[in-house]
């Protein structure tokens, strides 16, 4: 794999040249004709595309609206909650409301299937598409009936990616989703566009995770696409089946690219064909000279079975480097989680070797990225006539949809697998964010999944327990299950895959799914559980603000999980002051403690009382303060928490990563970079400064107060540099801080205090 340290023109979709003196030479000699950068950079798919739905008129500062949007049962109720807030009456755009998350968390009573029928009853009342839980996970669904050649697609979870079928789609924090739904825009600059190049054809045994995990690993750490457009291209790309392209095109989030695209061809044509929607098929090539700000360079005979190890999808090796390098391995894994975990918990990968060999707990096969047609049918090849035993080892294989499974029933691959003691399963995200499967203590799950972040398969260090997982391909994982358990390589069995084809029955989406066809009927009443709730009332922007450091986290990246752990406590998606509790829980379990004792300052003052009475510790904070800035009064203040981290922000798309904070009195993030658009964006609808501060010597400490004197002034006159004040032992120091780039509307809205201000009627 090659990554071009400069830009790159593809030229008639098969040669390279990288940008320098003699690019003009050779365009030239190669087509007859010249172009420039300029013009070569407006012949990608993804500019097109993106033009198409640009209603700005700019193409550097985009105003996007998109085709159809897509949401599932931890996101879809707080999204229409916060647009029915802002006045909506129907959704403009086809809206699917999927139910792949909170099928099966048994936690909260009825809380689960209370959130499913406010979701049909929405779809009902405003003209939406209902998916009832186990009929498909979001993102099959969307392949299945929403995608279609230069669509865009936006989706409140963060592997929103459907490039693979032409469709440019991005994942988002639900207020984005509610921008659309209030027929406002999304607004980016222009992103740049990296080519990935592929050539070649795939071993025998490697499948699209080990092209993906190869892809991440190379790309992740350095930050080569972050916030970019990566669009496949290439003579490889019609070597690749259509699954395997969907595959890899779905891990292309956990590189931090904003969205992906491919060129298409008959097979796209043809899936679309089996899918009893020819009409959406559209052919998408770059154009003859096309220019693109980065390319990645694949052979895909080069590729290996691949493994991901605990505890992020870019912590890649082959699975031959692992088995050569095994104890070398697992000890930097045990010494990583230490790091994550603070010494809290003790993982113990070594004692998982047996006679020189790696021995895994479990094995599972499950929802967007694994729980593929073609995935389980090679996984069911590998393991026809064979038993995965009677130890530790289990199985479990998710079809992404009913129409998949009901194919894998008729075709036999089901009776194969579950002859072998295997256990198939419903179609359920489960698997992916800690809400199925969880392993024991100290279990070590391999998974063809999406993410294998510190407790994400569910386990939970403040309980004393610690589980890790290591991401694999479908192919792999059944190999070790052919081996009960021991890690194997697919490249290593003997096997030949028989490569059925796929027959999609529609009827099952016909005889189930609610489909408003766009019809919206208001005299319907949305059903509410007791869990329910509205969003708190919250605050505009003050004038001048005092923040508390109420957590430090130094960790290199800290993901969303982290910030919002996700697996039982998505049963209180719905229930914003419920869910806010469960917040930084396993990172910095004094959080929510701390965020809520200097609430109480804020609330005094929303009060109009004294806000020293509430938190006698202000009362040297605020003389300090009032001895310098005499303008400073209970009427111009705001007083809330902030947290420093690193780079927050990586992983979902959840915005209760960003919300929690805000209804526990959050005012702010301070980091040295933001992992992901989509957590910066979360943190703006939710009224939140995304405050940048410079690497270094941090000049405060969790617990300190740092004072922003006229934040409110510099918010509306776009203030390239925002003053900030630590005060501490009776002094004042002065530090510096940005914001980073905000459009308008995003400084409106924070001046606003969050979206729902925003929009409110």
């Amino acid at each position: 794999m090659k990554l071009y340290e400069k830009g790159v023109y593809l030229i008639n979709g098969e040669k390279l040249v990288e940008e320098g003196a003699d690019a003009a030479a050779v365009i030239q000699n190669s087509t007859g004709s010249s172009v420039t950068k300029e013009e070569a950079a407006k012949n990608t798919i993804a500019y097109d595309i993106l033009q198409a739905h640009n209603t700005s008129g700019n193409m550097e500062k985009l105003q996007i609206k998109f085709d159809k949007l897509t949401s599932h049962d931890i996101t879809f109720v707080g999204i229409i909650q916060t647009a029915r807030a802002s006045g909506l009456e129907k959704f403009p755009i086809p809206y699917v409301l999927t139910n792949c998350h909170n099928s099966l968390c048994a936690v909260g009573g009825t809380i689960n299937e209370d959130d499913h029928m406010f979701g049909l009853t929405c779809a009902k009342k405003y003209g939406g598409v209902y998916v009832p839980p186990h009929q498909a996970v979001i993102h099959q669904f969307a392949r299945e009936m929403l995608s279609g050649g230069g669509r865009m697609i936006l989706g409140s979870d963060s592997h929103t990616r459907y490039g693979a079928l032409g469709t440019m789609a991005m994942g988002e924090g639900g207020p984005e989703l509610v921008k659309q739904l209030l027929n406002q825009t999304y607004d980016i600059n222009m992103p740049k566009v990296v080519g990935v190049y592929l050539k070649g054809a795939p071993v025998k045994g490697v499948g699209p995770q080990d092209i993906a995990l190869a892809i991440i690993g190379e790309v992740f750490g350095n930050g080569y696409v972050k916030n970019k457009v990566m669009e496949f291209v290439g003579p490889g790309v019609s070597n690749l089946s259509v699954d395997t392209r969907i595959g890899i095109d779905v891990m292309t989030t956990e590189t931090t690219c904003l969205s992906s695209i491919w060129r298409t061809d008959d097979k796209v044509k043809e899936f679309y064909e089996i899918h009893g929607r020819s009409e959406d098929y559209k052919e998408l090539n770059p154009k003859n000279v096309a220019y693109y700000d980065g390319m990645i360079e694949i052979d895909l005979g080069s590729i290996r079975p691949m493994i991901a190890m605990p505890f992020h999808p870019s912590n890649t090796y082959t699975i031959e480097e692992l088995n050569a390098n095994l104890m070398d391995i697992l000890d930097d894994c045990e010494k990583r989680a230490q790091v994550s975990f603070d010494g809290a918990v003790q993982l113990d990968l070594k004692s998982k070797v047996r006679n020189g060999r790696l021995y895994v707990d479990q094995g599972i096969i499950a929802g967007c990225a694994g729980g593929g047609f073609e995935n389980i049918c090679d996984a069911a090849d590998i393991l026809k006539g064979k038993s995965i035993g009677p130890d530790e080892f289990t199985l479990s294989v998710y079809p992404a949809s009913m129409p998949v499974y009901m194919e894998l029933v008729r075709n036999g691959a089901v009776a194969a697998l579950m002859e072998t003691g295997a256990v198939m399963k419903t179609a359920f995200c489960g698997p992916c964010f800690g809400a199925g499967d969880t392993p024991a203590n100290n279990a070590f799950s391999i998974r063809h999944s999406t993410r294998n972040f510190p407790n994400r398969e569910g386990s939970k260090v403040q309980n004393g327990q610690i589980a890790s997982v290591a991401l694999m391909d479908a192919r792999s994982i059944a190999a070790t299950a052919a081996n009960k358990g021991y890690l194997t390589a697919a490249t290593d069995v003997d096997v030949e895959f028989s490569k059925p084809k796929y027959f999609f029955d529609k009827n099952i989406y016909a005889n189930r799914v609610f489909d408003s066809k766009g019809v919206a009927d208001p005299s319907v009443e949305i059903q509410f559980g007791p869990n329910i709730k509205d969003w708190p009332k919250m605050s505009p922007l003050p004038e001048h603000m005092l923040l508390q450091v109420v957590a430090e986290i130094h960790d290199p990246v800290t993901t969303t999980d982290e910030l919002i752990p996700s697996g039982e406590t998505s049963s209180y998606r719905s229930n914003p002051l419920g869910l806010a509790e469960f917040a930084l829980s396993r990172k910095d379990p004094s959080y929510v403690g701390k965020a809520k004792e200097i609430q109480k300052a804020q609330k005094a003052i929303e009060a109009d009382t004294c806000p020293c009475d509430a938190v006698p510790a202000l009362r040297e904070i605020m003389d300090v303060i009032h001895a310098n800035y005499e303008n400073v009064k209970r009427s111009n203040l705001g007083i809330g928490s902030t947290i420093f981290a690193v780079k927050p922000g990586d992983g979902s798309a959840r915005e209760q990563a960003a919300s929690c904070q805000k209804v526990l009195g959050g005012w702010a993030n301070i980091a040295h970079e933001y992992a992901t658009k989509r957590y910066r964006s979360n943190l703006i609808n939710w009224g939140m400064l995304p405050l940048l501060i410079e690497e270094g010597e941090l000049p405060f400490k969790n617990g300190d107060y740092i004072f922003l004197p006229e934040i409110k002034k510099a918010v509306e006159e776009k203030a390239d540099v925002i003053k900030a004040v630590l005060v501490k032992d009776g002094k004042m120091k002065e530090f510096k801080m940005t914001l980073g780039e905000m459009t308008d509307d995003e400084r409106n809205i924070i001046l606003k205090g969050c979206l729902i201000n925003y929009n409110r009627v």
